[in-house]
């Protein structure tokens, strides 16, 4: 039997390959390792991958954004793709409808139409991984911004630098070129540079929740400030959106005792009142964005 769509997530290590019959169940899947430096590799990979499927249209999930009104890929993990006009060359290449969004909002589209989200019109999917991302789903719908940029709620400057008060608050420079950012701090990577800035012996993410989870008083202390300023982050998105539910993915949301605790605290600073959970980890697991791929219309 043909499926009904193809989809893949691609990242910068690996393509995950997936066929869907009308049910959204998998009748295909395959992974392989992404060819990042050279296109003709990159696309012979992805012929490889649906040339059994002809005309059967590809929807894609991966990191990045792809400016609306150009077409243009801004992707940095795939250096030979970035900068390229993708889904139109895609689309020439492999002979077939092509959809592309990023990987957060797929994410996020995932989980608000089969997973933790799904009968919840306003979903706001979160990730806490490697680095800080986010999709913002209304009435089933992506929401996409000015130059494909929409749910970034890790790149703003959450925490100001504040050169005369040098090293007072937790201010990291960002990848992005600011200061502050909650990609900064919120993330796996920043959790573990809250812990140094504390003062405390260098530990990886996991560890460190591993600790606070059995009452190590540095541990408490790290995810005292990280609870704080993330959850206050997180609450000016809830209520300037509005959203009903948050689906948590990523390497953290895995730490189901911090997802918790940071559910606590939004809570606690929205002006809504909510007493069923609204921070919650999401419930595709590695499927979340393959399947939010083949939502996008």
């Amino acid at each position: 039997m043909q499926p009904r769509i193809l989809c893949a997530d691609i990242g910068g290590s690996f393509i995950d390959f997936a066929a869907l019959d009308d049910q959204n169940s998998v009748v295909y899947r395959n992974k392989i390792p992404t060819p990042t430096h050279n296109q003709h590799d990159f696309l012979q990979a992805l012929t490889a991958l649906t040339t059994a499927y002809p005309h059967i249209p590809l929807h894609i999930a991966m990191a990045g954004t792809q400016e609306p009104e150009t077409g243009r890929l801004l992707a940095a993990n795939i250096p030979c793709m970035d900068g390229t006009l993708f889904t139109s060359l895609l689309t020439e290449h492999l002979k077939r409808p092509i959809r592309v969004a990023n990987d957060a909002d797929c994410f996020a589209m995932g989980e608000a139409h089969f997973g933790i989200g799904k009968g919840h019109a306003n979903v706001f999917g979160i990730i806490l991984g490697t680095g800080v991302g986010g999709g913002m789903i209304w009435q089933g719908q992506l929401v996409i911004g000015g130059e494909g940029v929409s749910g970034e709620w890790g790149h703003a400057p959450i925490i100001p630098h504040l050169p005369h008060l040098e090293n007072s608050t937790p201010s990291f420079q960002c990848g992005c070129g600011q200061w502050g950012c909650l990609d900064t701090f919120g993330s796996a990577r920043g959790l573990e540079r809250l812990h140094k800035w504390h003062g405390f012996p260098p530990l990886d993410s996991r560890s460190i929740v591993q600790a606070w989870e059995i009452g190590d008083t540095n541990a408490a202390t790290t995810l005292t400030t990280y609870l704080t300023y993330t959850s206050a982050a997180l609450a000016m998105v809830i209520n300037t959106t509005g959203a009903t539910i948050i689906p948590v993915g990523g390497g953290l949301s895995n730490a189901h005792s911090l997802v918790h605790a940071l559910d606590l605290a939004v809570r606690k600073r929205i002006l809504r009142k909510q007493n069923t959970p609204l921070v919650t980890p999401g419930t595709l697991g590695q499927d979340a964005a393959l399947l939010g791929a083949s939502a996008l219309s």
